[in-house]
């Protein structure tokens, strides 16, 4: 018993990293009443914390390594602390940013990595899959507890609880760091490539800070941008020159290696197809994963108008099965190979996706809306019980703080691109939607189509229909049925483009099958502690 002493700490500090993106999530509308914003302002914020674990993920993995990973493992949960503290007592948007985004996303960049590494050096074998599979697990806890205890907080109390209370988790986690083994000590500390941080890092978060403000930038033609490039949106020129930061960054990682210089992470390491694959497969499901999980709540929250405790326990079907999926992972070893499982996974999301798309209406049809979110949440959970064992054992132990660096990279990277991309297509279906509802509806006169045009034309959020009846009571002269003509399109409008985020959720999924051929076939405890990462 006492070799899961370990994995007691490090499942702990798993489950602290996806407990609260888990409750802002179900805290969207309680947030935008509080720090009287938009909902647009409330997903930049979220997808900043993504962003910033995804810029700086293989950064804290050279850390890790110059170090050491327990060590770098502690200084990041102090780091997550001061930033819980400070979103404790946020007074503005801007301060909750800095606290959540900006200071959790640093710490968290130090503390996955090494958590990572921690659980490959301290686990072999079975013991390892059975191990990544309980931190699998633990993730989706974290997703089951933060929707429900997040929910019932933000309702009856106050979120702002949740921070506090975490900043006590993480004491609690550093009393029992005496449980964590010290790992071996690198032959020769490696040297921080600055240029190739924040090469990376810049070219990280202008491809998604394109995609996040693509819904009020516009892709081409200018909607409202803060300026225009040759008259175009700057959208597509932003993620034009992330590429080409992020090819400069590869160029200058080759420069450094040619030199015998450290680069911050071994390009050769996507040589390996085991690892690519299992890399691209985490991208996709966390795109996913974060995709709905903005999507549901707004769903349930604005259109239906439940609570954030109501909305947890609408999330709870998905949750559970998704927890129970995931801790299930060495079980199903048993009886299938890890490309199966991803891949059995990938199709149960997929028609999970679709059942949510018939499910989603005007009314809430509880029984349908639970079976969909049960079997996403098998879906998810499949994917979670085996990709975190199969990217570690395909690489050799000298490698793992880098492979951990990329696996959470490609983990925070779908998650803020999902929360952005699925959040703009959202936007933009709601935008094209209540346009066209709006002009060919024949109870509303071409004056107040036109007007309402320029209005969608300026920015769209996406907003409870009564704030809509209320903005439009408002309008000197609207007669009363024409402004009730055009709530219920916009009500209409904002089904139209829920479905057609959860379509492209659908899209994305079914595209992840493409990246599993080369995921193992055979058991990962068979491989080599210290093998190349290939299959035999």
């Amino acid at each position: 018993m006492n070799r899961w002493k370990t994995l007691v700490v490090l499942g702990t500090a798993q489950f602290l990293m996806v407990l609260d993106a888990s409750v802002m999530n179900v805290s969207i509308s309680q947030l935008v009443e509080d720090f009287d914003t938009e909902v647009t302002a409330i997903q930049a914020v979220i997808t900043l914390y993504t962003l910033v674990m995804a810029a700086f993920m293989l950064t804290g993995g050279k850390i890790g390594d110059m170090f050491g990973r327990r060590r770098v493992f502690v200084i990041g949960l102090v780091v997550y602390a001061v930033g819980s503290g400070l979103t404790a007592v946020a007074p503005t948007v801007g301060v909750l940013a800095l606290g959540w985004s900006v200071i959790e996303g640093l710490g968290a960049a130090l503390v996955l990595p090494a958590l990572a590494a921690l659980v490959a050096g301290s686990y072999r074998g079975r013991d390892r899959a059975v191990a990544y599979g309980v931190i699998g697990g633990l993730a989706g806890a974290g997703i089951a507890v933060g929707p429900l205890l997040g929910g019932w907080v933000t309702t009856y109390l106050t979120w702002r609880l949740v921070f506090a209370g975490e900043v006590v988790l993480v004491v609690l986690i550093l009393l029992l760091m005496r449980w964590v083994p010290q790992q071996p000590a690198p032959a020769r500390r490696p040297r921080l490539d600055v240029a190739g941080v924040v090469l990376s890092a810049a070219g990280l978060a202008l491809m998604v800070l394109a995609v996040l403000q693509s819904g009020t930038w516009g892709w081409v033609k200018p909607r409202n941008p803060p300026f225009t490039v040759l008259g175009f949106a700057p959208t597509l020129f932003a993620v034009a020159l992330g590429g080409a930061l992020t090819y400069l960054f590869c160029v200058h990682e080759r420069r450094r290696e040619r030199r015998g210089l450290d680069p911050l992470f071994s390009l050769d390491l996507f040589d390996n197809r085991t690892l690519r694959a299992g890399l691209m497969t985490l991208f996709n499901q966390n795109t996913v994963l974060l995709g709905l999980f903005f999507v549901i709540p707004l769903y349930l929250q604005v259109v239906q108008g439940l609570d954030a405790f109501e909305t947890g326990l609408r999330l709870l079907p998905v949750s559970v099965t998704m927890l129970a999926a995931s801790m299930s992972g060495s079980l199903l070893l048993r009886f299938a190979s890890p490309r199966t499982i991803a891949r059995a996974g990938l199709l149960i999301l997929v028609a999970a996706t679709l059942w949510l798309i018939a499910a989603i209406g005007p009314e809430l049809h509880g029984a349908s809306f639970a079976g969909a979110m049960a079997l996403l949440g098998i879906g998810m959970g499949a994917l979670a019980s085996q990709l975190g064992n199969t990217v570690q054992s395909s690489v050799r132990q000298e490698e793992r703080s880098e492979a951990g660096g990329l696996q959470y990279t490609a983990q925070n990277l779908g998650s803020s691109l999902g929360t952005a991309l699925i959040g703009a297509i959202l936007i933009g279906a709601l935008a094209t939607s209540v346009t066209s509802q709006i002009e060919s509806d024949p109870r509303v006169s071409a004056a107040v189509a036109e007007q309402a045009g320029v209005h969608v034309e300026a920015g769209l959020s996406f907003v409870p229909a009564d704030e809509v009846a209320t903005a439009l009571a408002a309008q000197p002269g609207l007669p009363p049925e024409e402004a009730a003509a055009v709530v219920e399109d916009y009500q209409d409008a904002q089904i139209d483009g829920l479905k057609a985020a959860v379509l492209a959720c659908t899209g994305i999924t079914a595209g992840a099958l493409l990246f599993t051929r080369r995921l193992p076939t055979g058991h990962p405890a068979a491989e080599r502690d210290g093998g190349s990462g290939e299959e035999e």
